[in-house]
């Protein structure tokens, strides 16, 4: 049975409508910021960042005033690409949400992770997932390859981050299994937390696989990595709840960064494993 030639032309219009759609949908479109995200439409995005969280945002050893790094670099990529100006507002790590709740920032994207708590207050569009290592001092004195082996030590953690709630975990644990008490010391960012292992005051930090990857090799005098963990939890940009717009840009710019591997490439410049990216998700509680 043979099509019509009206419908064979009927079929590859729409197929030719498909494709033009669907290349849209993977390109930038800056041009259009007023059509596609009307609300940030002549805007200048303020993200928030910690400016000592290499390799994901510090300041630029060239140029003080500016940031750079995997989520710096990703954050301006996105919204150039949605055709919208940034500017960076840092601050400590743990007063960054605070400061995206109170409206004092736009987005805060520096190694956020998601967890069904914070998505109560906060929106997030993921794009990798997380990666825990353990920062000790050079040479590992004290041997502590693995998460079970902190029985009897003292750990520092980023105040409000799951490595803290990881290290808790496993002082619960030391403890149900009669053995000597883990010492918790929150760190108010990462620089303290490894001016404490430097010192010794602490045996080790729980951070970020990737930071901690990157003060060790920046230090190996001072630091090497003990041990890593997987955890498959997943990290993200935190968006306001109700912002429309910008969790729009900000997911159709990561699934663009993505396809045309811009994640990818600027995770390797900085030294993260590009095999943690994840595909773009927006998950609100």
């Amino acid at each position: 049975m043979f099509m019509s030639k009206a419908i064979k032309l009927l079929l590859c219009a729409v197929t030719g409508l498909l494709l033009a759609q669907a290349a849209s949908a993977q390109s930038c479109e800056p041009s259009k910021v007023a059509q596609k995200y009307p609300s940030l439409a002549g805007k200048t995005i303020k993200i928030g960042v910690d400016p000592e969280s290499p390799p994901y945002a510090f300041r630029d050893s060239k140029d003080f005033n500016k940031i750079i790094g995997a989520d710096a670099d990703m954050a301006r990529a996105v919204f150039d690409c949605a055709g919208v100006k940034t500017e960076f507002f840092t601050a400590g790590w743990p007063g960054l949400l605070p400061a995206l709740r109170a409206g004092q920032i736009d987005v805060m994207w520096d190694l956020l992770y998601y967890t069904p708590e914070r998505a109560k207050e906060t929106s997030f569009v993921t794009y990798m997932q997380a990666g825990t290592g353990g920062l000790v001092a050079a040479g590992n004195p004290k041997k502590i390859d693995d998460i079970s082996k902190l029985c009897g030590l003292t750990v520092t953690a980023g105040i409000g981050t799951v490595e803290l709630t990881m290290a808790q975990a496993q002082a619960a644990k030391c403890k149900a299994d009669g053995k000597p008490d883990v010492t918790i010391m929150t760190s108010a960012d990462i620089a303290s937390g490894a001016r404490l292992v430097a010192s010794h005051r602490a045996d080790v930090m729980m951070y970020d696989l990737a930071l901690v990857d990157g003060l060790a090799k920046q230090n190996p005098q001072l630091y090497m990595r003990g041990f890593m963990i997987t955890s498959g939890m997943k990290i993200g940009v935190g968006v306001k709840k109700g912002n429309a717009d910008m969790i729009a840009a900000v997911s159709d710019g990561l699934k663009i960064m993505q396809a045309n591997q811009t994640q990818k490439k600027t995770f390797l410049q900085y030294g993260v494993d590009p095999s943690l990216e994840t595909a773009t998700t927006l998950l609100t509680q």
